[in-house]
């Protein structure tokens, strides 16, 4: 990891041991692993803070594409490719308004009061029966052909 080689970790701990002192020497072990144990504990603690947020993202991710399929409409979709900006709907709104206008003018004309009602023809009338055919004697007449 930092590239030290073996020789240069023994030039280190004769340093250390002039240094410090042999009887000091475990005291400042133990104190210097106790840091790089605190060290890594918090490497490791921050990754998988980070790794959470990664996974809550994703989760985020996912959720809004299955709220897009579950939402997802045909008619707004044909809505959105048609007529983007709604100005079809208004006209067909608009057309259908004054059709419903004319229909509306319309029946008020035929119920007003000067209108004239239908008089029921009562039991209609059994049909009468159709007539025979008639025969003709041409169909009877008609020459045989011999080949």
């Amino acid at each position: 990891m930092f590239d030290i080689a073996w020789s240069e970790l023994g030039v280190i701990a004769v340093v250390a041991l002039v240094v410090i002192g042999p009887k000091d020497l475990p005291k400042v072990l133990r104190t210097v692993g106790q840091w790089t144990a605190k060290a890594r504990s918090m490497a490791r603690e921050f990754q998988s803070g980070l790794d959470d947020m990664v996974r809550e993202a994703d989760l985020d991710d996912l959720r809004k594409a299955a709220k897009q399929v579950s939402d997802f409409s045909i008619e707004n979709e044909v809505k959105k490719t048609f007529d983007p900006d709604g100005s079809l709907e208004k006209q067909f709104a608009e057309h259908n308004q004054a059709i419903m206008d004319a229909t509306r003018d319309v029946s008020a004309d035929i119920s007003g009061p000067a209108a004239t009602p239908i008089a029921d023809p009562g039991p209609a009338a059994a049909p009468a029966e159709p007539a025979p055919a008639e025969t003709t004697d041409a169909a009877a007449a008609k020459p045989e052909i011999k080949p």
